[in-house]
């Protein structure tokens, strides 16, 4: 039986007047990547938000359903949003580095948190950076700015700060989009690592990426999922026309 990580009951989110996200239900297995796909503008990133609530930064919107993170439903008004943020962590489209020290971007979750020990901030920085692999890259300048790291380093930089805090789900919000290839690469290859610990949901414009990184993929379209399955059936044999038709490029 497959483990339940993070699961999305009915969930309707409205921008003001505009309906943006409509009844989605979706389950994310643990130590699964879920890949979210669709045209812009779509919802997939707003459902993404919702995932940790992130749409609540945003005055007119408003968010109805149930998101259940093991027995607990994080869309009831007494949920603590700083530890739901801690449990389901969130990495951006552009890397967002705090204009800090390699060192004090990955130990201030921790700290904010209540360690206080430094041979354990010590531990837990020299481990998130092994874990987002960038340690040999970063640990003979840990004290410099992490502004100084290139754009890829500085995302893998923006992971290791994520998973200090030891999150059960990672939100992803098109993470390579602003990245080369080569650093693209890499995070391809993080993903596929840290699966193994966590469970990922990522946006992607990029279909060749989710065909490679993902397990599941839910293909989103006008605030709708069209069709969720197991990636390699979504790809090469999707049951909806709609989805067919974007996967071979007939529209998005």
């Amino acid at each position: 039986m497959i483990d339940i990580a993070l699961s999305a009951k009915q969930l309707n989110v409205h921008y003001g007047e505009k309906h943006a996200v409509h009844d989605v239900s979706l389950d994310f297995a643990e130590k699964e990547v879920t890949a979210l796909i669709g045209p812009s503008g779509c919802g997939k990133s707003t459902f993404l938000r919702s995932l940790n609530r992130m749409n609540d930064l945003i005055p007119s919107c408003r968010v109805t359903g149930d998101i259940w993170l093991k027995d607990q439903n994080i869309n009831g008004s007494d949920t603590d949003v700083v530890a739901l943020r801690k449990n389901i962590g969130m990495v951006w489209q552009r890397p967002n580095p705090f204009h800090k020290s390699i060192y004090e971007n990955i130990a201030f979750g921790p700290r904010y948190h209540g360690v206080k020990n430094k041979k354990q901030l010590d531990e837990i920085v020299e481990q998130s950076l092994r874990k987002a692999a960038i340690w040999e890259e970063t640990k003979d300048r840990l004290h410099k700015s992490a502004l100084a790291l290139s754009g890829g380093q500085q995302q893998r930089l923006c992971i290791a700060r994520t998973i200090a805090v030891k999150p059960d789900v990672i939100l992803m919000d098109e993470p390579a989009s602003a990245l080369d290839p080569i650093s693209t690469s890499k995070i391809e290859e993080l993903i596929s690592e840290l699966k193994q610990d966590y469970s990922i949901v990522i946006v992607t414009h990029n279909m060749h990426q989710a065909a490679r990184v993902s397990d599941k993929t839910a293909f989103f379209l006008n605030g709708h999922v069209v069709e969720y399955d197991k990636t390699e059936t979504i790809f090469t044999n999707p049951t909806n026309q709609r989805t067919n038709d974007y996967i071979t490029g007939r529209f998005g």
